[in-house]
């Protein structure tokens, strides 16, 4: 085995990947129940609603192509990107609780301030730590195997996490008679879960030689002694802006992905509706998310051998298009509600591993590729700017949901209130689940079909850097 494909140490992979514990809970929960919670506990109408949860991620979009310059910034003067994760990740327990911690009374425009400025919060201690959690795997490995084996497993524990909180999180909330104590204990398990496997992701950062230390070596992903990056807001933006400038390949690949974020943050928003209005069940809510994570889980590994074989990018092809025609059929729900909706959401799951772990290892050599292109080690940019695609497409999937919603003439209720919803309303929710979210993924192929890289590139720029790669991880 050549020097750039010599295998991370199972720890490294593993600690890495409980990082995920965090993010998949962050991502999940909030996806599921946040809208839910605003408008069927809280009483906020559903535009409202949807405005909360879109103006955080927003806030979200806007700051994260600055966090990830810091990250830069800090690589370069103290030789690691841990500190901001290590705050990031302390913070985030406090801000998850205060987001599901409305007192009971409250009227609806109260509740809807508070739960934005809690969940703004959130979300920027998230970014904090996700930012340069994102940019790590280009500096643990050069190699174009071992970076689908590293992100192969944390899309393994991902999807174990949403598993884990997608579906324990509703049961813990409805364990409960008083619903928001319900939702406030959910958010502390919750919370201090996510809390904890961040922390633990922390001890996997590299330290590497900063420009006082020639001595040691550089980063593997970059030449030694690159400059800092400039220090400012408007810098953040700019750094953010010339790496999706000088890099086709991360233009296309990050829009493919946000393409599908949006695919996804629309049937995740939209499983609660789905159990309560279609298949007329709470505990199908449950069912959904253990038919859709469990697939995923079995998965990722075997997604990772049509990589090794064909290749991420033919790869990531083919899991997109399989999630297509899953979420196409799910359009028999009008007609046809039961429980065979549990098939093809099983199929979509497994696709979905493909969809989360292979550009996400395709992230990485982007990033290698551009520093062995362009000479300056800018993960932390390019994870800032990737982030805040995902995160964008996230939150605006949860937003279409909302607008479907409005437009339809969905009924909101405050409590233990009964309303009934309108056979438009109901068709307008599973075309929301099904119809849209196929045609975002198979728009995603569009932009997918552009993406130049592949493993002849990544090797070669592992060669170019492989004398450097002598600094090991501490």
């Amino acid at each position: 085995m050549t020097a750039p494909e010599r295998p991370l140490p199972r720890g490294v992979v593993a600690r890495y990947a409980i990082g995920s514990i965090g993010t998949g809970g962050f991502a999940t929960l909030p996806g599921l129940v946040l809208v839910y919670y605003l408008t069927d506990t809280l009483g906020v109408a559903a535009l409202v609603a949807g405005f909360v949860v879109t103006a955080a991620k927003v806030w979200d979009v806007l700051i994260d192509p600055f966090i990830g310059q810091r990250s830069d910034r800090a690589l370069v003067r103290t030789g690691t990107r841990r500190r901001s994760m290590l705050i990031g990740a302390a913070l985030i327990p406090v801000g998850f609780v205060l987001t599901f911690a409305v007192p009971a009374g409250l009227g609806p425009v109260a509740s809807g301030v508070w739960v934005c400025i809690a969940f703004l919060a959130t979300a920027t201690a998230f970014s904090v730590f996700q930012v340069p959690y994102l940019a790590l795997p280009a500096e643990l490995t050069p190699g174009y195997d071992e970076r689908t084996r590293l992100l192969t497993w944390r899309v393994v524990v991902l999807t174990v996490a949403i598993l884990a909180f997608g579906a324990g999180g509703p049961e813990i909330r409805d364990a409960f008679d008083d619903e928001h104590i319900g939702y406030l204990v959910m958010a502390v398990v919750a919370g201090v879960a996510i809390g904890v496997g961040m922390l633990i992701a922390t001890t996997v950062a590299p330290r590497r030689s900063t420009r006082a230390d020639a001595a040691a070596p550089a980063p593997s992903s970059s030449p030694a002694g690159a400059a800092a990056p400039a220090g400012g807001l408007r810098d953040g933006y700019r750094e953010g802006i010339a790496a999706l400038r000088r890099s086709a390949a991360f233009r296309t690949l990050l829009a493919a992905f946000v393409l599908q974020g949006l695919a996804t943050g629309l049937m995740l928003a939209g499983a609660q509706y789905i159990a309560t209005w279609v298949l007329e069940s709470q505990s199908a809510v449950t069912l959904l998310f253990v038919a859709l994570i469990a697939p995923a889980v079995l998965c990722a590994p075997l997604w990772a051998i049509v990589a090794r074989r064909i290749g991420k990018e033919r790869g990531f092809a083919i899991a997109t298009v399989v999630f297509t025609l899953a979420a196409l059929s799910l359009v028999g729900l009008i007609w046809a509600p039961g429980e065979w909706v549990y098939l093809p959401v099983g199929v979509a799951g497994a696709a979905y591993a493909g969809m989360q772990s292979l550009p996400m290892a395709m992230l990485p050599d982007v990033i290698s590729h551009d520093a062995a292109t362009h000479g300056a080690d800018r993960a932390g940019s390019f994870s800032g700017v990737w982030t805040a695609g995902e995160t964008a497409g996230m939150a605006l999937g949860a937003t279409i949901l909302t607008i479907v919603l409005a437009a339809t003439g969905y009924v909101e209720s405050t409590g233990s209130e009964v309303v009934t919803q309108s056979p438009t309303v109901v068709a307008g929710i599973v075309l929301a689940f099904s119809v849209v979210p196929a045609a975002l993924a198979a728009a995603s192929l569009i932009a997918l079909r552009r993406y130049p890289l592949g493993r002849h590139d990544i090797q070669a720029d592992a060669t170019v850097v492989s004398a450097s790669t002598g600094g090991g991880i501490r």
